[in-house]
C-alpha cells in the first residue's frame, strides 16, 4: 500500500512524498527521483520490481510538482536537503537513490551533500552539467527548451507558453515501452499537467545552471544507464560523467532510447543491493 505524506519543511514549504511499502524488514530503502515533468507518486513497474527483491521504495515531487510547493531558483543541489527531510520524515537514515531522466541529477546531489546517508546511485538517462568540454546540445532532437532555459527562468516560461512534444524525441522502442510495460509512465505525466509547467521550468533552469556541486564530490559508487539512440539526452553525456565521477560504472545500451532504458530497472536495484551488503 502506498501511504503519502505532505512533509513539511523549516523553510514553510511542502513536499508530497510517498512510501511505496513501510517494511522494517526490507534488504534497502531507495528513494525514487522521478523525471521531467511528473507528480513524484511512485510508478508501478518500480515499485513491482522493487517488491521482488525486498526493496522499500520511498518517492517526492520536486517543487511544483505533484502538490509540492513551487521553490523558483532552486539549483540542482537543494535537491539535497529535500530528500532528508523526506527521508526523515519517514524515518529512514540511509538510502539508495535512483533517477530517471531528469531525476538523475538531482540523485547525484544527494550522494554529493549527504555522503553519510546515500549508499549508492542509478541515474537512467541522466543528463550532464552543462559544460564546454563537448557539444553539450550534440545530439539532442529537440533543444530549445534547455537553451531556453540558459537565458534565465523568465526566457524559459516564455517558451513554454508555445512548447509542443516533438515525437521524433523517442524511437520506436521509446514508443512500445510507453504502450507496455511504462505504461504508468506516460499516465503519471498526463496527471501532472494539472500542477502547471512551473516544475519543468525550473527543473530545466537549474539543469543548464551550475548545479550547486561537483560530481566529484560524489563518492558513493553510481551506475550510469544510457541508451546510444537516446535522442532527449544523448551518449556524450553518461560517458563525461564517467570520466568524473570517481566510483562510476557505465551500462551503455546499444538499442535502447530515452524510456526503453528504464527496462534496466530490476537489474540496476540488483546492482545497488550488491553494494549495499
Amino acid at each position: 500500500m502506498i501511504t503519502a505524506l505532505d512533509v513539511r519543511l523549516d523553510d514553510g514549504r511542502v513536499l508530497r512524498a510517498y512510501d511505496g511499502g513501510a517494511d522494517a524488514a526490507s534488504r534497502l530503502v531507495l528513494v525514487w527521483h522521478h523525471g521531467s515533468p511528473q507528480t513524484g507518486a511512485p510508478l508501478h513497474p518500480v515499485l513491482e520490481a522493487a517488491s521482488a527483491r525486498g526493496i522499500r521504495v520511498l518517492s517526492y515531487g520536486r517543487p511544483a510538482y505533484g502538490g509540492s510547493t513551487p521553490n523558483p531558483g532552486r539549483d540542482v543541489a537543494s535537491a539535497a536537503a529535500d530528500v532528508a527531510a523526506v527521508a526523515d520524515a519517514f524515518g529512514v537514515e540511509t538510502f539508495a537513490a535512483m533517477g530517471a531522466s531528469g531525476g538523475g541529477p538531482h540523485a547525484l546531489a544527494g550522494a554529493a551533500l549527504l555522503p553519510e546517508r546515500v549508499t549508492g546511485v542509478v541515474t537512467l538517462a541522466g543528463i550532464a552539467p552543462y559544460t564546454d568540454a563537448f557539444g553539450w546540445f550534440d545530439g539532442m532532437r529537440s533543444s530549445g527548451a534547455l537553451r531556453a532555459a540558459m537565458q534565465g527562468r523568465e526566457a524559459r516560461a516564455r517558451f513554454a507558453e508555445t512548447e509542443e512534444f516533438d515525437p521524433d524525441q523517442f524511437l520506436p522502442a521509446d514508443f512500445a515501452a510507453l504502450e507496455g510495460p511504462w505504461a504508468a509512465l506516460g499516465a503519471d505525466v498526463a496527471r501532472s499537467e494539472v500542477f502547471g509547467p512551473d516544475g519543468l521550468i525550473d527543473d530545466d533552469v537549474a539543469l543548464a545552471s551550475p548545479w550547486g556541486f561537483e560530481l566529484e564530490q560524489v563518492v558513493a559508487p553510481v551506475l550510469l544507464v544510457q541508451g546510444e539512440q537516446d535522442r532527449v539526452v544523448p551518449r556524450r553525456h553518461a560517458s563525461w560523467m564517467l570520466s568524473r565521477l570517481p566510483d562510476a560504472t557505465l551500462w551503455m545500451r546499444l538499442d535502447d532510447g530515452h524510456v526503453s532504458v528504464l527496462d534496466t530497472v530490476p537489474d540496476a536495484m540488483d546492482w545497488l543491493l550488491e553494494r549495499a551488503t
